[in-house]
């Protein structure tokens, strides 16, 4: 006799999660370190994970993110809180999945979710396309109703964002061209203080935001690869791309003048064909400090 779908599903519930990371554990992950929504097998989009104390912040959710968590070894029951730099796709398009995925896997507490309008709508819009799934999944295998669980957070303006275990969270605007409000994020935790810049070109309010953190996580654009980014289908991407992201050499410029400890490029564009020594050699231009070139899953 074969066992009942419901008796398999208790029964995978029950079982450990494999190379899970302690409750306990504080750290930085980058998830996935590439820029834009075209998939590509050698990196996933845009996503960081901060852990704290058992809970999982995360930073940006582009496809795949769940994934990259599991990869990461983060039981989806954990997410608690989920900060949107700036509405393009390649940032949002898995908050909702997210949620609801991790829903599915047992997750009980409260998700809030910070960002620039129109987030509210995007997290309204993305749950409610999986509300067919949510209520099989309720009718079938008793889950707790998602939608008391998830809270939106929407804000255009910079400041104070959150605290939360012994972390304040500080936002500041930065210039992303059209795609505005766009917000980089500071953390500062008991242990360390992590920036995370979102999508921008140089800006004087990110070294302000950034100054004296331990952290810096920031886009680069690789600017001698810009021209061949371009194609029919996008005639005006070379422009915007200059106009709304951070040369490598300008991303070293604002690590100099916050005085960050440690440097990591990340939302690399472009995700390919660009070695770390031709990414490094343009950031020492203006920074001679600690430099890392972001790769999925790396702790940093």
């Amino acid at each position: 006799m074969q066992p009942s779908r419901r008796t398999v599903l208790a029964s995978l519930a029950a079982m450990p999660l494999i190379g899970a990371a302690p409750a306990g554990r504080n750290r930085v992950v980058l998830l996935g370190t590439k820029g834009g929504p075209t998939p590509t097998p050698l990196r996933a989009e845009p996503a960081t994970l901060i852990e704290l104390d058992g809970q999982a912040w995360v930073v940006d959710c582009g496809n795949g993110v769940a994934n990259q968590l599991a990869k990461a070894s983060v039981p989806l029951d954990r997410l608690a809180r989920i900060f949107v730099t700036h509405n393009h796709s390649d940032h949002v398009a898995d908050v909702g999945n997210l949620i609801e995925i991790a829903w599915s896997l047992g997750l009980k507490t409260p998700v809030t979710v910070h960002g620039p309008p129109p987030i509210r709508q995007i997290v309204h819009d993305q749950l409610a396309a999986l509300s067919y799934d949510v209520a099989a999944r309720i009718r079938e295998e008793g889950r707790v109703p998602l939608e008391p669980l998830v809270s939106v957070d929407e804000r255009a303006a910079p400041g104070l964002v959150v605290r939360d275990r012994g972390t304040k969270v500080t936002s500041a605007l930065v210039d992303h061209e059209t795609v505005a409000p766009a917000f980089a994020y500071r953390f500062d935790t008991p242990g360390r203080s992590i920036v995370i810049s979102g999508d921008t070109r140089y800006s004087d309010a990110l070294v302000a935001l950034a100054k004296g953190a331990e952290l810096l996580i920031h886009e680069a654009i690789y600017g001698p690869m810009i021209d061949r980014m371009t194609g029919e289908n996008a005639p005006t991407l070379a422009d915007h791309l200059r106009r709304s992201h951070t040369l490598a050499e300008q991303v070293g410029l604002v690590a100099a003048r916050a005085g960050v400890k440690k440097l990591v490029l990340s939302h690399l564009v472009p995700g390919a064909g660009v070695s770390d020594a031709m990414w490094i050699a343009a950031v020492r231009r203006n920074f001679a400090g600690r430099v890392v070139i972001g790769r999925d899953l790396m702790e940093v």
